[in-house]
């Protein structure tokens, strides 16, 4: 368990991402042993022979120079050894052998060339890597001086490590950057499908998406298509059904007023009328709050909507209402929406609150770069803190969320369609905070 949590930690999260990877990890480990198979294998081998064979040369040819004390002798064998081996030899009479750091090259060259010669010589050595491009200059101690032999790198040298490392790195490259495009047009159907799901939840209607990519994903793009035309159809169905019903309701409740208005004002009926008149007047928003809730204000159609604006008109219409109520933050923030929901489910807040508190206060800021916050504060008595869930659900009773139970109700399911959030929390003036949370 702990091992998957490791893995699942460090595990890409993006489709496109782990797909790369799948492709990636193979092309890798067969770069491995691709590389393990000529480095250690072929190429090691390869050195070590042309380095045992420079080694043997050079020792065969100190032998002869100690066996030929005549210098025009030593000099004819080291023009021999020139013209055969392409050793270039020169002997420096008295001179002592300077050990320098010892530097080493990319690939096995250079270590096999010391162990072979270290094998022949049985004498003090250094081998020079870096003064000459062309050569490598292997000095060695004899007991009249130094000799210093020039060996062409191409006899040390199987091959071009570096571009058998080209090769195969170059062709991994290529082969990821031809598979990321590839990759990145098969996933571009998901993500078009992902962001249509998410436009739709928000209730930005886009219309049906183009399917594209592999068969699966096509498959799942005209599924989507059918299933958001199948809910729009439900909507439209379930909208007609209930004008209708707000229709039959009305009508007898119209009645029941025509009624009431003319029954005679005795001051024996006058309080039972008043009463009745009251009891018509509450069923009538009653119905008119079901309705709301039920519809979920989706027909309304989402525009570009001036949320600062928005804010001004309903604390304006609180203060013609007599409430206390100031606005403070952001003028200029300018939101996706279907404004006749957001100012019907901002109003409700509002009214909440100012039927609750003397003072109300509303403020609108960036709570992050995606999120943009209303807040409704009060100085009232707040709602207790087991209670903050409890007042959204549908006609729950109590004042709190909205006379009859709808109020807190219908202006979160209008928030969440817009793919947002209600927060109550205790407001910093002593009472409630309404917290609304909507996406930039």
């Amino acid at each position: 368990m702990a091992f998957e949590r490791v893995f699942r930690k460090f595990l890409p999260r993006g489709l496109f991402a782990r797909s790369l990877l799948i492709i990636l990890l193979p092309v890798l480990l067969l770069e491995a042993v691709v590389l393990q198979v000529f480095y250690g294998s072929h190429l090691s081998i390869v050195s070590r022979r042309f380095a045992f064979s420079i080694a043997g040369e050079i020792a065969f040819t100190l032998d002869q120079l100690d066996h030929s004390p005549d210098p025009a002798q030593q000099w004819r064998i080291m023009h021999d050894v020139q013209q055969q081996f392409q050793l270039a030899m020169a002997f420096d009479p008295g001179a002592r052998l300077q050990h320098g750091k010892t530097v080493n090259i990319f690939g096995p060259m250079d270590d096999d060339l010391s162990s072979a010669l270290a094998q022949h010589l049985g004498k003090p050595f250094t081998a020079d890597w870096i003064s000459n491009p062309d050569f490598v200059i292997v000095s060695v101690q004899q007991q009249n001086g130094v000799v210093h032999v020039d060996i062409p790198r191409k006899r040390l040298w199987a091959g071009s490590l570096l571009m058998f490392a080209f090769w195969v790195f170059g062709t991994s490259v290529l082969l990821v950057v031809v598979a990321s495009l590839f990759l990145r047009i098969q996933v571009r159907g998901i993500r078009r499908l992902a962001r249509a799901a998410e436009s739709f939840g928000m209730g930005r209607d886009r219309g049906p998406i183009r399917p594209e990519g592999a068969r699966e994903v096509r498959r799942a793009a005209v599924a989507f298509n059918r299933m958001q035309e199948r809910i729009k159809r439900f909507l439209s169905q379930r909208t007609d059904m209930l004008a209708g019903v707000s229709h039959d309701l009305r009508t007898p409740l119209t009645r029941l007023r025509l009624t009431l208005a003319m029954l005679p004002k005795t001051p024996e009926l006058q309080p039972d009328i008043v009463d009745m008149t009251t009891d018509v007047e509450e069923m009538e928003r009653m119905i008119s709050g079901y309705l709301a809730f039920a519809r979920g204000e989706g027909e309304e159609k989402t525009e570009i909507t001036n949320l600062s604006a928005l804010l001004e008109e309903v604390v304006g219409g609180a203060r013609r209402a007599g409430a206390r109520i100031t606005l403070h933050g952001r003028q200029d923030l300018v939101l996706l929406l279907r404004p006749d929901a957001i100012r019907r489910a901002l109003a409700n807040l509002v009214d909440n609150a100012r039927r609750h508190a003397p003072h109300v206060a509303v403020g609108v800021a960036y709570l992050s770069a995606n999120m943009v916050e209303v807040t409704v504060d009060d100085d009232g008595p707040g709602i207790a803190p087991d209670r903050l869930e409890a007042v959204f659900r549908p006609f729950e009773s109590g004042e709190a969320s909205g006379g009859h139970g709808l109020g807190l109700t219908i202006a979160r399911d209008i928030v969440r369609a817009h793919g947002g959030e209600i927060v109550l929390s205790r407001s910093p003036l002593g009472g409630l905070r309404a917290g609304v949370r909507l996406p930039v």
